[in-house]
């Protein structure tokens, strides 16, 4: 399973104003891309992992961009 595909699952999953402000990827995923990151900056990436991170920093953006407009959206 890639990184990002717990967001993806998420999203596709049908979502709420609530649960998209409270999401949070499992802690094996975060252990993962902390790994990804630490490779990147000691040894470097494969192609495939640095496409990996770059997914998941791209989604992780967004998530975080909804999760703004989603407590927005609860706080009304």
């Amino acid at each position: 399973m890639r990184a990002y595909d717990e967001i993806i699952e998420f999203i596709a999953a049908g979502t709420t104003p609530d649960s998209v402000a409270h999401f949070e990827p499992s802690q094996q995923s975060k252990d993962y891309v902390a790994d990804l990151i630490h490779k990147e900056k000691t040894t470097g990436l494969t192609p495939e992992e640095s496409s990996e991170l770059d997914h998941f920093t791209r989604l992780e953006h967004l998530m975080r961009l909804a999760k703004a407009r989603a407590r927005m959206l609860c706080a009304k």
